[in-house]
């Protein structure tokens, strides 16, 4: 369908309703090396790292003129060498109109468990756009913890499923690793503690490199970032915070806000990287309602 075919079948509607969020795959500008494998393969990049889709989501919204866009991904979008992509995209949104505010915000502000710094635009027709202000964290409320999002769920071994609890499952870990985690303290604790012979050669010497792997989480703080691999222990700092094993998948999707009759299908792999790319529900929320209020003139406070 050409492109004024779709604009002629769009035109008649009413848009000033209508909101397009877009968000390309984050591994190609992401600072997390598990991330920057690559995950999304090469057929939505460009040979010089620009990103198509992003290109294909400015077609679509000069194609459409919604009153309402939302650009959410990590913040290497904006620093990627060359990102000519994303600097066209701006100067479209100003081009036709739109107000633009964009930045840096952090879903922990917002009350999600994690520390998880995502690049925000928002642009608007016909209203004065701008990012919403932090509800948690110094002199707001306390920001929400790894123990509000997880402690309620059942205890489960490694490798093993809860019969009545969907998706409560974690990860098989080798015997090696399971005698790691014994030795890795609880709360936070993490490779450091382990006695000689069970520390990785990649870790001997004077290897002073990242401490996450195999790190256990902190009760009483928000998670880490969670990745599309945040059920694997050596990926992260993953390790349950008691127990001898990586978080759940159930217990990532709660780390996400997701509720917990929300149910995912597939393999383990396929459920992780749903559950670690996808925009924490309670930020999308809040992203949402702070549109609305921009839209209409008035407050909307996220639940």
């Amino acid at each position: 369908m050409s492109p004024s075919t779709v604009w002629g079948a769009v035109a008649t509607r009413r848009t000033t309703d209508l909101l397009l969020a877009g968000c390309a795959p984050c591994q190609p500008f992401s600072q997390h090396k598990n991330c920057k494998r690559a995950d999304s393969g090469t057929d939505s990049h460009d040979t010089n790292g620009q990103p198509r889709l992003l290109g294909a989501f400015a077609r679509l919204v000069e194609m459409v003129r919604p009153g309402q866009v939302l650009i959410e991904n990590v913040p290497g979008l904006t620093r990627v060498r060359g990102f000519s992509t994303y600097r066209r995209f701006v100067r479209m949104l100003t081009s036709l109109g739109y107000d633009i505010s964009e930045g840096v915000l952090d879903a922990k502000d917002f009350g999600v468990p994690q520390t998880r710094r995502r690049y925000v635009l928002i642009a608007i027709r016909g209203k004065s756009a701008t990012l919403p202000e932090p509800l948690f964290g110094p002199r707001l409320a306390n920001y929400s913890t790894v123990k509000d999002a997880i402690s309620h769920f059942p205890p489960i071994q490694a490798g093993e499923r809860h019969p009545f609890v969907p998706n409560h499952e974690a990860a098989i870990v080798s015997e090696i690793n399971l005698k790691r985690l014994s030795h890795t303290p609880h709360d936070g604790g993490d490779r450091r503690a382990w006695p000689p012979e069970l520390i990785l050669d990649c870790h001997k010497g004077d290897h002073d490199g990242h401490t996450d792997v195999y790190g256990r989480m902190c009760w009483d703080r928000p998670a880490p970032t969670l990745t599309g691999k945040c059920h694997s222990i050596s990926n992260g700092r993953y390790g349950h915070p008691s127990q001898n094993r990586a978080i759940s998948l159930r217990e990532a999707a709660s780390l996400q806000t997701f509720p917990d009759s929300y149910i995912f299908y597939g393999p383990k792999q396929h459920i992780a990287r749903m559950i670690g790319n996808a925009v924490p529900v309670r930020f999308g929320e809040v992203l949402g309602r702070h549109i609305l209020s921009l839209r209409y003139g008035k407050a909307v406070q996220a639940a």
